[in-house]
């Protein structure tokens, strides 16, 4: 593992015992006291994430909004400063290539995206700037900075004592500019998480990492959370995972997406391809599978419904909330009835599951 990455925090993970693992070219936290404890205290206080490996990209340049708008589909038009924003970037045939959220800022354009593509999402939106002509920079800020999440019902009031500024009119989805009380340095807080919880997430300097991670660890409610939890909280709350949900063979109609896509704004890579898709709908769609306890279902898992091949299963895990094994599957259009029985390929067993909404855990109100 010498020649993966290391968030600023790898060392506090390490000496916090840390179960270590590599994921997406970095080393990372995949659990600290267990991931079932873990995410039942997410659920009930407030668990505290390394969120490092994400990529954290600034475009700079007087037409940055107009890259932004060209290369994905939600429309940045609308967003007001300091407004937060779930988009996609997909390709000419409409399929995903990378599923971000891009920040408003007063003074400017931020990313965040999946530690799996920084490094491509940066070619794309390059490539398209010069493509276009637009005067705008891609600014790969990772390595400078950290991102810590706090997610849970107690997070707001773990957040506060940390900052200058009182964030608790922040609205969902927002972000604004904050001080770190304790050492007078900057820190962008946004009411965003991956869980289904009320949550914020801190971008703060590099240096600064062990100093916050630590403060915050200092509150009882708190406890750290590796990527395991992660996973599961993220799975019950119904939020795709790229490269599970998510790939460049999905397109957003099949993943229930089509909400982020907006055909109306004006010409964007993939416009054409989508409407195409819009108008025909999509031949099969992303839905719940709900089991009895027993075995877990994993991704590529067959679902067959009377014993035809119908789908496969793109996350399963067991759902500590639930107390059962859940799963998230693409299946054919005319097979994805809310009720509907079929059955997933679990090694040599055709486990029973029915069709189910999401989320599989409703997704907790904003204070």
């Amino acid at each position: 593992m010498t020649n993966l990455l290391r968030t600023p925090l790898a060392a506090t993970h390490e000496a916090l015992g840390a179960k270590m693992v590599p994921f997406s070219g970095w080393l990372m936290p995949v659990q600290y006291e267990g991931l079932v404890a873990e995410h039942l205290h997410t659920r009930s206080a407030a668990g505290l994430f390394d969120l490092s490996h994400m990529g954290r990209l600034a475009i700079n340049g007087p037409e940055a909004q107009a890259l932004i708008q060209s290369a994905t589909t939600n429309d940045v038009e609308r967003l007001e400063a300091g407004a937060a924003q779930y988009t996609l970037l997909c390709n000419e045939r409409g399929g995903v290539v990378e599923d971000l959220l891009v920040y408003r800022l007063p003074d400017e354009w931020r990313l965040i995206v999946n530690a799996s593509n920084r490094t491509r999402v940066i070619e794309i939106l390059n490539d398209l700037a010069r493509q276009l002509e637009l005067d705008a920079q891609v600014i790969d800020e990772t390595f400078d900075l950290a991102l810590i999440g706090v997610q849970g019902p107690a997070s707001l009031d773990v957040v506060r004592p940390l900052l200058r500024e009182d964030v608790g009119a922040l609205r969902y989805y927002h972000a604004e500019h904050c001080t770190l009380a304790a050492a007078d340095r900057p820190a962008l807080v946004s009411r965003t998480g991956y869980t289904g919880e009320d949550g914020f997430e801190l971008v703060v300097p590099a240096d600064m990492a062990a100093e916050v991670w630590t403060r915050f660890l200092e509150d009882e409610r708190v406890r750290p959370v590796g990527l395991g939890a992660r996973d599961t909280l993220r799975l019950e709350a119904g939020m795709a995972l790229y490269g599970h949900e998510l790939t460049e063979d999905v397109n957003p109609y099949e993943a229930n997406l089509g909400r982020v896509v907006k055909l109306d704004k004006g010409d964007f890579v993939g416009r054409n391809a989508l409407m195409a898709m819009r108008e025909a709908g999509p031949r099969r769609k992303l839905v719940g599978l709900a089991f009895e306890p027993g075995a877990v279902p994993r991704a590529e898992c067959a679902v067959n419904r009377s014993g035809t091949p119908v789908g496969f299963v793109a996350s399963g895990t067991f759902s500590p909330t639930l107390r059962h094994p859940i799963a998230t599957a693409y299946v054919e259009r005319d097979a994805g009835e809310i009720g509907t029985a079929v059955t997933v390929a679990i090694r040599a067993s055709e486990v029973p599951a029915r069709i189910v909404s999401l989320p599989f855990v409703p997704h907790q109100t904003v204070r």
